[in-house]
């Protein structure tokens, strides 16, 4: 009977033992699962969401995550800096058309069909671009991809929306169209206004809280070693207060009102000079009204660079004339190399330069920016002021803790 019952208490505990064994080596499967992810942009052309999303991709740890890349577009100046072990996929392959020339019309209407059969059949794209892969998360990277994310066939992966843009202020983003947004798991954006903006919208309390604001994550090492970088065709050689601005040339950028404001300063003989580094579709208009204006020799239309920052560096202010943005990563990396800034009161700027502290914020007009960059012209403190701010202020933007905060975001949705 003794026997026995040492015969059952050791059976009991090898049970138990191999049960524990179970149980630890299913527990350390579950961490060495990689968790698939899909994340959708248009292309990885020269903009602040495509730079943002590729800083994210380039500092997440690969054992991790195993992540696919859709491009609706395979062409832009970042597809270089893609880390190898991510899987990119592309419908279309080409470069980006920015013009409305006749014989690119065919060639954009093909596109924009193709991109369209995807949308309306996506099926189609999940087994024959994407081979019938399965995925944990699906992430639209910018506002744009919400149809596509949602579209989905796999309708168990979580859904993440990233609006990189201030989209009440984008043509076609009416309120009931926002509310679509309520249908991803989690809606990250980049400032308070957008968040506010988005919770106005809500119905419950449930979907405020599916609401996240991030901070857009901003390489500063990085930033720094380019502007490091030797430039031999800076525009300028006189020794005048000088205002750059960067950015794709479209009509949201206020580059029109920038040249007037910048006429106007110099007829009242406020001596100066403009650079705005950029293309875009709208840069053949901006050259034409620099040329009414009379221009010429002290504002200069750059065109595009992939390494804006040494005539960032060397410039003595940086202007934004927007007249919307979301987060403008720009004005970030314009703090990072210290330089005082003015720019009109948009999506992201009272959270960047933190409601004035770091940098003038103006009314979003012509006179605001006429009224900002005479106040750099007028009174020589207040850029020193604004240097010395920066210089002993520890940005919220810092690459680390945003990658960090974005990666728990997927983790826990």
């Amino acid at each position: 009977m003794l026997i026995s019952k040492k015969i059952f208490l050791i059976s009991t505990r090898k049970r138990e033992k191999l049960n524990n064994l179970v149980l630890v080596n299913t527990k350390e499967k579950n961490k060495l699962k990689k968790k698939k992810i899909l994340i959708r942009i248009g292309s990885l052309r020269h903009g602040g969401a495509e730079k943002v999303l590729v800083n994210f991709l380039k500092n997440l740890p690969p054992d991790k995550y195993e992540i696919d890349l859709l491009l609706n577009l395979y062409s832009g100046l970042y597809l270089q800096e893609i880390p190898s072990w991510i899987t990119l996929h592309y419908l279309i392959k080409g470069e980006m058309i920015t013009t409305n020339r006749p014989k690119d019309i065919p060639v954009k209407a093909f596109r924009v069909l193709y991109e369209k059969m995807f949308l309306w059949f996506p099926f189609l794209l999940y087994r024959f671009i994407l081979k019938n892969k399965k995925y944990d998360v699906e992430i639209a990277a910018i506002h744009a991809m919400y149809r596509e994310i949602l579209s989905s066939p796999q309708k168990n992966s979580k859904k993440i929306i990233w609006v990189q843009n201030d989209i009440f202020n984008v043509k076609g983003y009416t309120p009931k169209v926002i509310r679509e947004f309520f249908r991803f798991d989690r809606i990250l954006v980049i400032s308070n206004k957008l968040r506010d903006g988005i919770y106005d919208l809500a119905k419950n309390e449930a979907e405020k809280a599916s609401v996240i604001k991030i901070f857009n994550p901003i390489d500063r090492n990085d930033t720094l070693k380019k502007a490091d970088a030797e430039i031999h065709d800076y525009p300028f050689t006189d020794n005048l207060p000088t205002f750059v601005t960067v950015g794709t040339v479209y009509p949201q950028k206020g580059y029109d009102r920038l040249l007037n404001v910048h006429k106007k300063l110099i007829d009242e003989g406020f001596k100066h000079q403009l650079l705005i580094i950029g293309d875009g579709y709208d840069f053949n208009n901006i050259q034409d009204q620099l040329n009414r204006l009379g221009l010429q020799e002290t504002a200069k239309m750059y065109g595009f660079s992939s390494n804006p920052y040494p005539y960032l560096k060397k410039a003595d202010f940086y202007i934004m004339s927007s007249r919307h943005e979301g987060f403008p990563t720009i004005i970030a990396e314009a703090l990072i190399l210290n330089k005082p800034v003015s720019a009109t009161d948009i999506s992201g700027i009272r959270d960047l330069l933190e409601d004035g502290r770091l940098g003038t914020i103006t009314p979003n007009s012509e006179e605001g920016i006429y009224e900002g960059m005479k106040k750099f012209l007028t009174d020589t403190n207040i850029a020193e002021e604004y240097k010395n701010r920066i210089a002993k202020t520890e940005l919220p933007f810092v690459l680390e803790k945003s990658v960090e905060h974005l990666q728990k975001i997927i983790d826990e949705v």
